[in-house]
């Protein structure tokens, strides 16, 4: 059942999005009384209730009585019912059908008919710590068995539902009109919980939500949101720009639409096969011990049923760019030490050791690159060799729906077009390849018989050189990676001569509001500090800086302006963000101080 009132919840749009906003705040005194009551705890028992963290959608707060430690998270009503009652049954499916180490659900109200008037869910609170604030302290030996375990859920996980078969249509579980919380069948599918489809306005666009009963008709409904928001978008368009962007968004949009139905078969009879796929399995919904080992796994809040595909992709924390040699740690610029722990949380930041963000990067990409290999030998194991062939086979698959899921936004839409016509004549290319190089076509001489040659796609690659060892570095840095580890990121490398001099930026991105709610030219400030650097042309102490980027509509993002404390002299300075899938690179000049740039970046 779907329930009329979001009261509490309001939509933002900070351009890169529908953002989700509180209205209100719950009330801590409500939230204890709630849980004194779901645990059976009187008033004249202790019940310390405090802020754990805030969710995209939701506030966890942390319960500590004599019943032990838990865990209630208070959601903002963003899919009504539907969001609370898909974890719900999520969790006790998984919790009795694996071994996964989920949290157990203690009590739940998905209404908003309560003292909080916000659904909750109270559950255990699962032991250890995130393993995105372990992993460089772990051994090669513990991320492998941390890898393999991993593994075995995701196996697990394929085998999880009806007769160890999975099951048949693609939703979020529990959300159907007949599903029974108060029954050991096994639940099925309804309408999907999914960000795609409830962020902003979507919530009250009339497309199909599920349960779907193929790729092709989740696909297509996927792809009905985006052309009636842009359609949307177009008819309200007050610049040459915002009208360019709907209008390009449109026309992929509708390419990929008529190309559904040449991948994905639009009549499946059973239902398809799918399986629970936990598409956020990241190094911040992985809890574990002092030696590295699993001890929870967490953020099951959007999980559905998922084209048995889907799974073929490593996990979350997987997920990254190739780099076969692991990084020299001394090759690496060292930092002033950060300031002590007292005045900085461990969730505020990682400890650098005294080296710079880059070297963590390339350390980063080269595990999950190592990694990679240990986890899909591991599924191979334990499924056989037609693991091999499943994910050989899901390739165009997942890189189609990549296409889909970048196809509403400004990161790289010229190099998807160019995917899907590549595709379309039956050009079969990485998606990723093509976002990493483009392709560009090579007309060939004319023939003696006076007619032009047929023209050659191939890739674009970088002009030839023979560069030294600080170039080369410059040049892996400057690479952009299209899938990073989703925290975001930023270094700087200062140009000055010989040696490079190399500093971090740490900090955090603060996107502003547009002009107009409309607006798809927003701008993002950065704002952090440079750990010191000093040389014989610089010198560049802790000091605030700010960056801001503005996205454009045809050429990503760029570097409009960055404040840097007097350098002495000319400086090349290089920016990075990695965040998420997307990284952003430009090189600037800065003199006094100040530089103003705008490089083109895809």
């Amino acid at each position: 059942m779907r329930h009329p009132t979001r009261d509490g919840l309001a939509w933002d749009d900070n351009g890169l999005g529908p953002v989700a906003r509180w209205t209100r705040q719950p009330d801590i005194e409500a939230v204890e009384r709630v849980c004194r009551r779901a645990l059976n705890i009187n008033h004249t028992v202790d019940c310390n209730v405090h802020l754990h963290a805030n969710g995209e959608f939701s506030k966890l707060y942390a319960v500590d009585s004599i019943r032990g430690k838990h865990i209630i998270r208070i959601s903002l009503p963003v899919d009504p019912g539907n969001k609370t009652l898909g974890e719900v049954f999520t969790l006790r499916l998984v919790h009795r059908m694996t071994d996964i180490p989920v949290p157990k659900v203690i009590a739940w109200d998905e209404t908003v008919n309560n003292e909080l008037g916000f659904e909750w869910l109270l559950m255990e609170m699962m032991p250890g710590k995130l393993a995105y604030y372990r992993w460089r302290k772990m051994t090669d030996t513990q991320k492998e068995i941390l890898t393999k375990r991993v593994a075995e859920f995701h196996t697990q996980l394929l085998r999880c539902g009806n007769l160890g078969q999975g099951f048949r249509s693609i939703g979020t579980l529990g959300t159907g009109p007949n599903a029974d919380y108060n029954t050991a069948v096994t639940p099925s599918p309804g309408p999907i919980v999914d960000s795609v489809f409830f962020s902003g306005p979507r919530s009250s666009y009339p497309v199909a939500r599920g349960p779907f009963e193929s790729s092709h008709d989740w696909l297509r409904a996927y792809l009905d949101l985006i052309i009636t928001e842009h359609t949307n978008a177009l008819a309200k368009a007050k610049t040459d720009d915002d009208k360019e962007h709907a209008e390009m968004v449109l026309r992929l949009a509708r390419k990929l639409l008529r190309m559904v139905h040449k991948i994905f078969p639009s009549l499946v009879f059973p239902p398809e096969h799918t399986v629970l796929w936990h598409d956020d399995l990241s190094l911040k919904n992985l809890l574990v011990d002092d030696n590295g080992r699993i001890t929870g796994a967490i953020g099951w809040e959007c999980v559905s049923t998922m084209p048995r595909w889907m799974a073929c992709q490593v996990p979350a924390f997987l997920r990254g760019a190739s780099r076969k040699q692991k990084p020299s740690r001394d090759s690496y610029t060292n930092l002033a030490p950060r300031p002590s722990a007292s005045s900085t949380s461990d969730e505020d930041h990682l400890d650098n050791e005294g080296k710079t963000e880059l070297y963590w990067i390339h350390l980063m990409e080269y595990d999950q690159t190592r990694l990679r290999e240990v986890y899909q030998s591991r599924m191979t194991q334990l499924l056989g060799p037609e693991w091999e062939k499943d994910v050989d086979e899901a390739r165009l698959k997942v890189d189609f729906l990549g296409a889909v899921s970048r196809c509403g936004t400004q990161f790289y839409p010229v190099r998807v077009e160019q995917w899907v016509d590549a595709i379309d004549r039956k050009e079969f290319i990485s998606l990723m390849q093509v976002l990493r190089t483009g392709i560009k076509k090579e007309k060939r001489p004319a023939t003696p018989s006076g007619n032009a040659a047929p023209s050659k796609v191939h890739y674009e690659r970088p002009a030839s050189s023979t560069p030294s060892r600080v170039q080369q570095e410059i040049q892996r840095h400057e690479r952009m990676h299209l899938a990073g580890s989703g925290n975001p990121t930023a270094s700087v490398i200062f140009r000055t001569g010989s040696p490079t001099k190399t500093a971090a930026m740490t900090g955090s991105w603060t996107p502003s509001r547009p002009s107009s709610v409309n607006s798809h030219r927003p701008t993002t400030s950065w704002r952090g500090s440079v750990s010191g650097v000093s040389g014989a042309h610089l010198e560049t102490p802790q000091s605030p800086v700010s960056v801001h980027v503005r996205r454009r509509s045809s050429d990503g993002i760029s570097l409009t302006s960055l404040e840097l404390p007097n350098p002495k002299s000319p400086v090349n300075v290089h920016i990075r963000r990695n965040s998420g899938s997307t990284c952003v690179s430009t090189t600037s000049s800065i003199v006094s101080g100040t530089t103003n740039s705008s490089s083109r970046l895809g």
